[in-house]
C-alpha cells in the first residue's frame, strides 16, 4: 500500500514529465516550422536565381500592380516601380530582407503615427524615408521652442503651428511621393476606431507619453485588429514594445495587448513627464527609430494568418530597454503571451466597438489624475510677490531663510542667491537624523522666519508640511504658492523657463 503522501509525490511527478514532454514537443514544433519556413526562402530565392518568380511573389505583385495600374494612367515601362521609386529605394531593395516584394508593401503600406514629438517625429523621417505609401499624424498640440532640442522634424520658424502641420512640411521636403494626412486633434474614445478603421491603417505607431493614450490607442489596436509598435523614453531611459501581433482576434492566439502586460495602470502620481523629469533627446530618438525599424519589419513580413500554427511560428513577444548610460544599453525581457482574461483581448472581453464608440470608457478615471498637492492651509503659505516683499527686505525685520527643495541639477540652473538647496528626495532623511539621538541638526531649522521652496509648489508643501509634523522648527514655516513658476510671472520674468 502507498501513502498519500507517495501518490501525491508520484501524481506529482507524472505532472512534471507531461509537462517537459509538451515543452519539449512544443520546441521541436518550432523548429520545424523555422526550418520549412527556411526551406520555402531558399527554394524561392533559387527560382528567382534561375529566371524565374516563386508562384506566391507572383500572384502578390502581380495583384499590387494590377492595383496600381487601375488607379493611374497606363505605362509603356513593363518594370513593377517607377524608375524614381528605383533610384531613391534601391539601397535597401538590394537587401534580400526587403526586395521588390517588401518594397511594394511598404508603398501598399498606411501607417498611423499618434503623436509628432520626439518619438513620432524621428519615425515619422525613417518610414517616408522608406517609401510607406501613406502616413497618418495625429496630435493636437502646438510647437514650442522647448521641443525643438528633441522633436527633429520641427524647427524654429515653425514654433506656434500645429505640430502636425509642422511635420507634413519637414516630410514632404524630405519625400514627396508619398501621401501625408493630418489629424490636428488629440485622439479620443470616440474617435480613435474612426480614424484607424475607416481609414485603413496598416499598422499604428504609439508616439505619446501618457498612460491614458497608450490603453486607448492599445483597446482600438485591439478591436480593429492592427499590430502596434508602442515606445517610451524619460530622462536617459527607453522602454519599446510590439503589442497585438500578429491581430487576432479576442480570445484567439495571438500577440499580446497593452493591458495584457499592464493590467493595471501606474500610481496617478507617479507619472513622471519630460517636462518634470527632463529627457535626453537622443534617447527619445533612438526608441523613435527603433519604433520604425519595427514597423518596417511587420510590413515587408507580410499579412499573416489568425490561427495557432501562424501565433506559434513567431517570435515570443519582448520589452526592450534602452539605458544610455548603462553597459549593455540594451537588455530584452521575455514577455508572455496573452492573458486569457484579459479585458480587452482575453476569452471574455469587457472592452466592444460599442463601448469605445459611446465613450463609455472613461480612460481618465482608469488611470487616475494626479490631483495637485494641498496639504497646507492658506495661512501656511505665501504668494511669491509677497514674498519677494520679504526677501528684499521691504517690510522690514530680518530675511527669511529660503530652503530650495528641488534636485540639485535643477538649483544649479538657476536659484536664488542665499538661498540653500536640500533636495526633497533627500528631505525625510536630513529630518530623521535631526530627530535621533546625537543627529546633527541643521542651523535652518533655527530660523525664526523659514520658507520653502520648489518648481510648481508641490514638494515644497510636503517638505513644509514634515518640517511642521516633526516640531523641529523654531520658528514660523511657510511655503511658497506656485514656486518659481508663479515667481516667474510675477516677480522676475527674466527666471529661466525649462
Amino acid at each position: 500500500m502507498y501513502s498519500t503522501a507517495e501518490i501525491e509525490a508520484e501524481v506529482s511527478n507524472l505532472h512534471k514529465k507531461i509537462a517537459d514532454t509538451e515543452a519539449k514537443l512544443r520546441e521541436l514544433k518550432l523548429q520545424l516550422q523555422k526550418a520549412q519556413v527556411q526551406y520555402d526562402a531558399a527554394r524561392d530565392l533559387e527560382i528567382a536565381y534561375e529566371g524565374g518568380m516563386p508562384q506566391g511573389w507572383q500572384y502578390e505583385i502581380g495583384s499590387i500592380l494590377n492595383k496600381h495600374q487601375q488607379a493611374s494612367t497606363p505605362s509603356r515601362s513593363s518594370h513593377p516601380l517607377p524608375a524614381a521609386d528605383y533610384q531613391r529605394y534601391g539601397r535597401q531593395m538590394i537587401m534580400p530582407e526587403i526586395g521588390l516584394r517588401g518594397q511594394l508593401r511598404l508603398k501598399e503600406a498606411k501607417v498611423l503615427i499618434i503623436g509628432a514629438g520626439g518619438l513620432g517625429c524621428p519615425a515619422a523621417a525613417y518610414l517616408a524615408g522608406a517609401g510607406v505609401g501613406t502616413i497618418g499624424l495625429v496630435d493636437g498640440d502646438v510647437v514650442e521652442v522647448s521641443n525643438l532640442h528633441r522633436q527633429i522634424a520641427h524647427s524654429t520658424s515653425r514654433i506656434g503651428m500645429p505640430k502636425v502641420e509642422s511635420a507634413k512640411i519637414y516630410l514632404e521636403a524630405l519625400n514627396p511621393c508619398i501621401e501625408y494626412t493630418t489629424y490636428p486633434h488629440h485622439l479620443s474614445p470616440t474617435t480613435a476606431l474612426d480614424i484607424i478603421e475607416k481609414d485603413n491603417y496598416t499598422l499604428v505607431l504609439d508616439c505619446t507619453d501618457n498612460p491614458t493614450s497608450r490603453y486607448l490607442i492599445s483597446d482600438a489596436c485591439v478591436l480593429s485588429r492592427k499590430p502596434l509598435v508602442s515606445a517610451s523614453a524619460l530622462r536617459t531611459e527607453g522602454q519599446l514594445i510590439v503589442l497585438n501581433n500578429p491581430p487576432a482576434a479576442p480570445g484567439n492566439p495571438g500577440g499580446p495587448c497593452y493591458r495584457c502586460v499592464w493590467p493595471r495602470p501606474p500610481p496617478a502620481e507617479s507619472v513622471v513627464s519630460c517636462g518634470e523629469g527632463g529627457i535626453l533627446g537622443p534617447v527619445v530618438g533612438t526608441m523613435g527609430l527603433l519604433q520604425a525599424l519595427e514597423a518596417i519589419k511587420i510590413i515587408t513580413a507580410g499579412p499573416r494568418a489568425e490561427s495557432a500554427s501562424a501565433s506559434a511560428s513567431q517570435p515570443n513577444p519582448t520589452l526592450t530597454m534602452f539605458s544610455a548610460c548603462s553597459t549593455p544599453q540594451f537588455r530584452s525581457v521575455r514577455l508572455r503571451p496573452r492573458r486569457p482574461d484579459c479585458a480587452a483581448c482575453g476569452a471574455q472581453p469587457t472592452i466592444s466597438t460599442a463601448s469605445l464608440r459611446s465613450g463609455s470608457l472613461d480612460y481618465v478615471a482608469f488611470c487616475g489624475v494626479a490631483n495637485p498637492v494641498t496639504v497646507l492651509s492658506e495661512n501656511e503659505r505665501v504668494g511669491a510677490a509677497e514674498f519677494a516683499r520679504l526677501w528684499n527686505g521691504k517690510q522690514g525685520g530680518s530675511r527669511p531663510v529660503l530652503v530650495d527643495v528641488r534636485d540639485r541639477t535643477q538649483f544649479e540652473l538657476c536659484n536664488l542667491p542665499g538661498s540653500l538647496n536640500v533636495p526633497w528626495s533627500e528631505f525625510p532623511a536630513v529630518l530623521k537624523r535631526a530627530v535621533g539621538d546625537g543627529g546633527p541638526r541643521p542651523e535652518w531649522l533655527e530660523a525664526s522666519d523659514l520658507a520653502v521652496v520648489c518648481k510648481l509648489g508641490n514638494d515644497s508643501q510636503l517638505a513644509a508640511r514634515l518640517i511642521m509634523d516633526t516640531g523641529l522648527a523654531t520658528g514660523n514655516v511657510v511655503d511658497i504658492r506656485g514656486g518659481f513658476r508663479a515667481w516667474r510671472s510675477e516677480v522676475d520674468d527674466t527666471w529661466p523657463d525649462y
